[in-house]
């Protein structure tokens, strides 16, 4: 799988650079997931402005992402395009997801997020 993490103090942005997240894929993206978790990120933005079309093992690893890095900080997803999105939709997944337009939204959306949890530790 054809991939790029940018690695930030506070958050990972990963970037799939394929068109298809589908049965073959997914599994790469989950041990992405892993690696990152062990390094220590909380915070992560997946990207998915290069993703064309997305099946059900495609979301799985969307879920499997949520669930590892919203108990842990945030999990925000960016750069859907109009199928992925209605998929997104039909699953009922964008209750349960953090989703916003663009990586910028997500950059703010972490780091806000941030800002939120340290407030509530020193409460």
């Amino acid at each position: 799988m054809k991939y790029h993490i940018d690695k930030q103090a506070q958050y990972a942005v990963v970037t799939v650079e394929e068109k298809i997240l589908n049965t073959h894929l997914s599994p790469d993206l989950k041990a992405i997931f892993i690696d990152l978790e062990s390094e220590g990120f909380q915070y992560v933005i997946m990207d998915m402005s290069h993703i064309n079309y997305s099946d059900s093992s495609g979301l799985s690893a969307l879920i499997a992402g949520n669930r590892r890095f919203s108990s842990l900080g945030a999990f925000v997803i960016c750069g859907l395009n109009d199928h992925v999105e209605k998929l997104i939709i039909i699953s009922q997944l964008d209750k349960i997801l953090d989703i916003v337009p663009t990586r910028e939204e997500a950059a703010e959306s972490v780091i806000l997020t941030v800002l939120e949890k340290k407030l509530q530790n020193e409460s």
